[in-house]
């Protein structure tokens, strides 16, 4: 493409995230839950998203393509909370269950607890939470997925994102998609990462997964984690902030808001 079909926002992204702060006292964190495939680069994005913010690269997050057994909450020195869940696989005993997924949006998976791919979290185990906090919910979900593997999408995988994302919609939770791996599926973008928004390629692939899952184009965002670099770039951090800024703003535009999730808006608000 002669013109990128997205430009990014000149906007101070950094100082908004550093001023950015709950205005209720029983909340403490915007709390952002990680979804998708195995080897997706969830992890990848959460050290990313350190990285960006202490301006240093880090590799806080355990990270394990494999299984990804843990739930892995990451504070970073804003209020902002990550979760990373184990993986989703096609095979019903292997990755997480989308039962527990729906438990961890509403609370109910204690920090800590390791999932069980051969059967769901039940209200009889130490790591169910009988009774969440404002502040343990998930406010925003966030799915994450390669690009180059959205053609090559499992049917029984992109139902169980379907699933959770019917399920995150009916709590009035807002949804947002990660494509990673951008400079591994284009050329161009290896050789040039400010051809991000140029490829004809990964605009296909974003316009495929938004038919595929149902999220809005302008809620998919292509990011380029930090893997082998040993410094910050602002050419690698600038849409890794840019897609960390709407998770943050995406509750504000929700233009229904059940009852709980006017709650939240009141607690989410900047001043």
């Amino acid at each position: 493409l002669l013109y990128p079909w997205r430009t990014l926002s000149t906007e101070d992204n950094l100082n908004f995230l550093k001023s950015y702060q709950p205005r209720k006292k029983e909340v403490k964190h915007l709390r952002i839950l990680l979804h998708g495939p195995v080897g997706a680069g969830k992890s990848s994005f959460i050290n990313s998203v350190e990285s960006v913010l202490r301006g240093i690269v880090t590799d806080r997050a355990e990270t394990d393509a494999t299984s990804g057994e843990q739930l892995h909450p990451k504070e970073s020195p804003y209020s902002i909370v990550f979760n990373d869940i184990m993986g989703l696989e096609n095979n019903a005993d292997n990755g997480v269950h989308v039962e527990d997924i729906k438990l961890a949006l509403r609370g109910h998976v204690r920090e800590g607890y390791k999932f069980n791919p051969y059967g769901p979290l039940t209200e009889n185990n130490p790591g169910y939470n009988s009774n969440p906090s404002l502040d343990d919910k998930v406010h925003v979900l966030v799915c994450v997925v390669p690009v180059d593997s959205v053609s090559l999408l499992d049917d029984k995988v992109v139902q169980k994102l379907r699933e959770v994302r019917l399920a995150a919609s009916d709590l009035g939770i807002p949804q947002l998609a990660i494509l990673t791996k951008v400079d591994e599926a284009c050329p161009e973008v290896r050789s040039n990462i400010h051809n991000l928004h140029k490829s004809k390629y990964l605009k296909g692939q974003v316009e495929k997964f938004s038919v595929t899952v149902g999220i809005p184009i302008k809620s998919i965002f292509l990011v380029k984690n930090y893997e082998s670099e040993i410094n910050t770039s602002d050419d690698i951090s600038r849409p890794i902030l840019t897609a960390l800024k709407q998770m943050t703003v995406s509750l504000l535009r929700q233009t229904v808001f059940p009852q709980a999730v006017k709650c939240l808006y009141q607690c989410f608000s900047t001043s």
